[in-house]
C-alpha cells in the first residue's frame, strides 16, 4: 500500500462518516487486485527466487523486480503472461495442487492480512471485499452480450470498445486476445455485482486522477446497456501525493512511498518536535494533512508542517480542543460552589434558562460574539459537505473555528468571571461541535497533549 491508497482510504471512510450522518446507509467496499499482470509480475520474481516463507515486503520487492524484467526481457514477458493466465484458473477454480497455486494462495493471504491490520491501525473499516477475481467473471459475461448488440468490436483477436475522440473518449481493450477479462471487463464485473448484492441508489468510485479516462470509457461503455447503473455512480478523483520538492512517485519503479512509511514519518516528527509518539496525535495528523484539501488536485505532504502546534493543522485542532476539556473539568469542580457563593452574596442570579435570547444576552465581547456565530455555521458547513462530497469543507470549518476559540481563550477568562455560566455554556457547544466534526473526519481527540 503506497501513500495513494492512504489517501484513498482517508478520504473514502471521511465520505462515507458524511452520508452515514446524513441518515444514509452506507457499505464501505475495497476493490482489490488478486488476479492480473501484476500478480503475474509478482508471482514469476517470486518463484524464480524459490523462497517459500515469504513476506509482505518480499512480495512488494518481487513486484517491482517482475515489473523490470517484464519490460526489459521478452522471454521473461511471455513467461509473465502463461503465469497470469494460470493464475487466473487457479482463483476461478480455486485449485491448491501445484507450487504455483501455493505461493499464489500464500500470497493473497499475506496481503488480505496486511491490509486488515493496516486498516485497523488507521481507524478504516471495509464491510465488503471485493476481489477481482471474483468479479472478473461477471465482467466478460457483460462485456460478451454487450459484444452482440454491437456496444464492444472485435480487434485484432480482442474485444474493445471504440472511443468517441470528439467527447475526449479513447479505445480501450476490455477482453485480450488471451480471452482474459482486462481491468475494464472487471470495473464492468464490479458494477453488476455491487448492483446485485445492494441496489444501491449511489455509488461512489474514488481513485487517482489518473483512472478518470479510464473510468469515463468503462462508464460510457455501460451506459450504452445499464443506463440506471451508470446514472447511479458517481467516480470522484483525487491528485497525487507529493514529498516537498515536486518528486512523483512510483511504485513500479519502488521509488514509492509507502503508507505505513507516512505513519512512521509522522511519528519520528511528532517525537524529534515534542518528544512524543502519541499514536491518536500521528493519525490525527496524518488525516487531517490529507482532508484540509478539495479533492482532485495534487496535494504536497509535509511532515514537518503537518504536527506543527500552530497553524493549520491536525494537532493544532486536538490541542484546541483538549484546552477546551480542561476548561470544561475545571469549570465543573467550580461551578457549583462558585454559584452558591455569588447566591450567598446577592449577587443576581444569571439568566440561563436555554432561550436563544437569553443565550445571545450573555455574550458580550467580540470574541464571545465570534465565537457563538462560528458554532451557528456548523449545520449549514455539514449540509455542503454531504451535498458536495467535500469533507475539506468540514475540516477547514474546525480549523476556522478552533481560531475562534484561540481569540476567545485569550480574551475571555472563564474560572472566576463573573461570566463563569454563559462562557461555561459556550466552550461546551464549542467542544461538542469540534468533536462531532472531527469524529466525522475520523479523528479522535486524546485526553492529554
Amino acid at each position: 500500500m503506497h501513500v495513494g491508497h492512504l489517501y484513498t482510504s482517508i478520504v473514502g471512510d471521511s465520505i462515507a462518516r458524511l452520508f452515514e450522518y446524513a441518515g444514509a446507509k452506507v457499505v464501505r467496499a475495497n476493490f482489490g487486485g488478486d488476479v492480473g499482470l501484476h500478480v503475474g509480475k509478482t508471482m514469476w520474481a517470486l518463484l524464480k527466487s524459490g523462497a517459500k516463507d515469504f513476506t509482505v515486503e518480499d512480495i512488494a520487492a518481487k513486484y517491482v523486480e517482475g515489473t523490470q524484467a517484464y519490460e526489459d526481457d521478452e522471454a521473461a514477458q511471455q513467461e509473465i503472461v502463461a503465469i497470469n493466465k494460470q493464475v487466473y484458473e487457479i482463483a476461478e477454480n480455486d485449485l491448491h495442487d501445484s507450487e504455483l497455486a501455493e505461493v499464489y494462495w500464500k500470497g493473497r493471504e499475506l496481503s488480505y492480512q496486511y491490509f486488515e491490520d493496516f486498516y485497523h491501525r488507521i481507524g478504516v473499516k471495509f464491510d465488503k471485499y471485493y476481489p477481482e477475481s471474483t468479479v472478473a467473471g461477471r465482467g466478460l459475461t457483460e462485456v460478451k452480450k454487450g459484444l452482440e448488440q454491437g456496444v464492444y468490436e472485435m480487434s485484432d483477436g480482442a474485444v474493445v470498445y471504440r472511443g468517441d475522440e470528439k467527447l475526449g473518449l479513447h479505445t480501450r481493450v476490455f477482453i485480450n486476445k488471451e480471452g482474459l477479462p482486462t481491468y475494464e471487463a472487471k470495473d464492468v464485473g464490479l458494477i453488476y455485482t455491487k448492483w446485485d448484492d445492494y441496489h444501491f441508489d449511489k455509488s461512489v468510485v474514488i481513485t487517482g486522477s489518473e483512472q478518470k479516462d479510464y473510468m469515463a470509457v468503462v462508464l460510457k461503455s455501460v451506459e450504452q446497456y445499464a443506463p440506471e447503473l451508470v446514472e447511479r455512480t458517481d467516480h470522484l478523483t483525487h491528485g497525487l501525493v507529493k514529498l516537498p520538492g515536486g518528486v512523483k512517485m512510483s511504485s513500479r519503479k519502488g521509488n514509492f512511498l509507502k503508507a505505513v512509511d507516512v505513519l512512521d514519518m509522522i511519528k519520528e516528527e511528532l517525537k524529534s518536535q515534542y518528544d512524543s509518539d502519541d499514536e491518536t496525535v500521528a493519525l490525527a495528523a496524518t488525516k487531517y494533512a490529507f482532508l484540509k484539501y478539495k479533492m482532485g488536485g495534487n496535494i504536497i505532504f509535509d511532515p514537518q508542517e503537518s504536527v506543527k502546534m500552530t497553524g493549520n493543522s491536525g494537532p493544532y485542532l486536538l490541542y484546541a480542543c483538549v484546552r477546551a476539556r480542561k476548561i470544561l473539568a475545571s469549570a465543573n469542580n467550580t461551578f457549583e460552589e462558585h454559584s452558591r457563593r455569588r447566591g450567598a452574596n446577592g449577587a443576581t442570579e444569571p439568566h440561563n434558562d436555554g432561550s436563544e435570547g437569553a443565550f445571545r444576552e450573555s455574550i458580550i465581547t467580540d470574541a464571545e460574539r465570534n465565537l457563538a456565530k462560528k458554532i451557528l455555521e456548523y449545520k449549514d458547513t455539514l449540509q455542503e459537505a454531504v451535498h458536495e462530497m467535500a469533507p475539506h469543507k468540514l475540516a477547514n470549518y474546525l480549523y476556522e473555528l478552533a481560531q475562534e476559540f484561540s481569540r476567545f481563550y485569550e480574551h475571555c477568562p472563564v474560572i472566576g468571571s463573573d461570566q463563569e455560566a454563559e462562557r461555561f455554556k459556550l466552550i461546551q457547544a464549542y467542544f461538542n461541535t469540534m468533536q462531532h466534526g472531527l469524529d466525522i473526519l475520523g479523528i479522535n481527540i486524546p485526553e492529554e497533549m
